[in-house]
């Protein structure tokens, strides 16, 4: 049995045993503790539940796609940011003044070319340095800060076009803009991840590095890729999020690097690559929102929340290092 294939195949299905284990607690612990008259199973309340789930779960598909290739991505709260700054800044700029609402889809293709190309460029200096991307995506993260902050200093960005409102805030079919969104970069990245040979050199080299470089696969054009397509998703996720509210602080998206990576975790993803599905991560990215809305349902705070998550992480990465031991056991047998 392959290393970790016990470990994705429990977690996988366990997280949405958690999900219906977290639904049963809160909608039972509403019933004494809720701050709401509402119930916490409504129905809109969990439509706007999957419309809240939109930021993070964007950008956690990407990340499934670049921690099953071995790798992580820091700056993407960050990139995130930058690219929110561009899509509102950008409708405002002289040059575009004549093209009434014709500047949207150009201020999203600007916001979603920065995203792209810091992604990238992150992917490229990983692969031509060979240092390991925890620590490039580290400084990229404080750097990409740092462009926020240089911008607009402390002061938001904002820029309200309600053509753009009207889009953000349409539903289809009963669904939200934001989740349509989710929902399509949860079926590209899986079809990617599962149906393309890009998808499948993803697993070889997270699995085995050496082994995928002496099979031909050219490694570093490979990750440089997935960061780019990370990139992209961070700035899909900040045109979605912003294209509503229409105001960026310069703070915007930061831990959104930490919320996505324990996302990815609780789906089944192996945090040293080669393992993990992005229907995981799904699960992941409703189980985290669940605990958020849930907890905030029965009038915890943001530390509390802060603090359940992060022992849930704690306790599944020691997990995820069992049934990792366990595996390689089995392997031996």
């Amino acid at each position: 049995m392959k290393p970790g294939t016990v470990s994705t195949a429990l977690k996988s299905g366990a997280i949405w045993g958690f999900i219906i284990l977290e639904l049963i607690f809160f909608s039972v612990m509403g019933e004494f503790m809720a701050i709401s008259d509402s119930g916490f199973l409504d129905w809109d309340n969990m439509l706007l539940l999957l419309k809240q789930s939109a930021p993070i779960g964007i950008i956690a598909m990407g990340m499934t796609l670049v921690m099953v290739n071995g790798n992580i991505d820091l700056s993407v709260g960050a990139t995130f940011a930058i690219a929110a700054i561009v899509l509102l800044d950008s409708m405002t700029w002289p040059i575009f003044a004549g093209l009434g609402d014709w500047v949207i889809p150009v201020a999203w293709v600007l916001a979603l070319s920065v995203g792209t190309l810091l992604g990238a460029l992150n992917g490229l200096i990983v692969w031509k340095t060979g240092v390991d991307a925890f620590i490039v995506t580290l400084g990229a993260m404080l750097g990409y800060r740092g462009i926020v902050f240089m911008f607009n200093g402390e002061q938001p960005t904002s820029h309200l076009n309600w053509t753009l409102v009207d889009f953000a805030e349409a539903e289809v079919l009963g669904l939200a803009t934001a989740t349509w969104f989710l929902l399509a970069a949860t079926g590209v990245i899986w079809f990617i991840m599962t149906k393309t040979v890009h998808g499948r050199n993803a697993y070889a080299i997270g699995d085995n590095r050496a082994a995928a470089v002496n099979a031909g696969i050219r490694v570093g054009p490979h990750m440089m890729i997935n960061f780019a397509i990370i990139g992209f998703l961070a700035g899909l996720s900040a045109v979605v999020f912003y294209s509503e509210s229409g105001s960026v602080n310069p703070n915007d998206g930061q831990l959104y690097e930490l919320w996505v990576i324990t996302a990815v975790v609780l789906g089944g993803t192996k945090i040293t690559g080669g393992a993990g599905s992005v229907i995981g991560t799904f699960g992941g990215v409703i189980a985290i929102q669940l605990l958020r809305k849930g907890l905030g349902h029965i009038g915890a705070d943001t530390s509390t929340v802060n603090l359940v998550i992060g022992l849930i992480l704690v306790v599944v990465l020691i997990l995820d290092r069992q049934l990792n031991m366990k595996g390689k056991e089995e392997l031996k047998v």
